[in-house]
């Protein structure tokens, strides 16, 4: 990976992981560095699963590849603020 597909990816993982966490309704108990590496690890895994599907490379814009990404997001949030909670 170069480095503009690393800076990318870590733009894409503030704006899922940040989007992810406006999915989750009420307070969420992480900071903005788990979100952010929630964001990045759900766009990299939702990538993945979207290339698997076939949905990955689309004319426009991949809404399903972001809805995959911002779904995974939400669920990484939640898990890491159970965790966060259960201590």
């Amino acid at each position: 990976m170069e480095i503009d597909g690393i800076i990318s990816a870590i733009v894409i993982g503030i704006v899922i992981g940040v989007l992810g966490r406006l999915v989750v309704p009420g307070r969420q108990r992480i900071g903005i560095l788990w979100t952010i590496l929630v964001g990045i690890v759900a766009a990299l895994i939702g990538s993945a699963i979207a290339a698997a599907l076939g949905v990955a490379d689309t004319k426009g814009v991949d809404w399903v590849e972001w809805l995959i990404q911002i779904g995974l997001a939400a669920v990484g949030v939640i898990a890491l603020d159970r965790a966060k909670a259960r201590r």
